[in-house]
């Protein structure tokens, strides 16, 4: 099996719009073959989904999605979940719907902190990164390495808490943003999480 590149992994993004783990999955099918994944993503509507976007998802539902702990009992942990597209008529299928509960559901289970990486404010990836670093340098790691680790964890760290990095829970080999840009390549429009709220019963609210 052919080495991936960051190199060839941003090429392909460059070349398609698509995701980066969807270029880097492409690329891994296609053995390196970059001509062949661009292929596989515009089989699979990915490279088209990039283009859009950037088109205004201003439609779209509010979906309320309540778990009970158990048959008549009632609710103890809520999801109110505002989901956008284009269009009235996309919102109003079946799918779209389906969407906004399976995203719902996973955050009731997942409870991300934030919804993109750029919401992460920068004190937090600070005091964290340095956390890392001590850590590495007490394990006895060596200089020229601490870096590297410091940004495996910082990763490890984004797939944790940001939700469109969070391994899905129906699909673990899918992250959110991924279901989001195939259900822009199925749905044909610009499809996007909007604001989104987690409630749990006897749980204290972050300051």
């Amino acid at each position: 099996m052919a080495e991936i590149s960051a190199r060839d992994v941003k090429a392909l993004r460059d070349a398609t719009g698509a995701g980066m783990m969807d270029c880097k999955q492409a690329l891994t099918e296609a053995n390196g073959d970059l001509d062949a994944a661009k292929r596989i993503l515009r089989e699979r509507g990915l490279a088209d989904a990039a283009k859009r976007t950037g088109r205004d998802a201003s439609e779209g539902i509010v979906y309320t999605y309540l778990h009970t702990p158990a048959p008549n009992y009632p609710p103890k942990l809520g999801v109110l979940l505002e989901l956008n597209c284009e269009t009235d008529f996309v919102a109003k299928t079946e799918g779209f719907e389906r969407l906004a509960k399976d995203i719902a559901m996973h955050i009731s289970f997942s409870d991300p902190s934030w919804k993109t990486r750029d919401e992460v404010p920068q004190d937090i990836i600070d005091e964290e990164s340095a956390i890392y670093a001590k850590q590495a340098k007490d394990s006895g790691k060596p200089e020229q390495v601490i870096e590297k680790i410091v940004a495996g964890k910082l990763e490890a760290f984004f797939k944790e808490n940001v939700l469109l990095d969070q391994e899905w829970i129906q699909e673990k080999s899918k992250t959110i943003g991924q279901l989001i840009d195939e259900a822009r390549a199925s749905m044909g429009e610009n499809i996007s999480i909007g604001r989104f709220c987690r409630i749990r019963v006897g749980e204290r609210a972050q300051d």
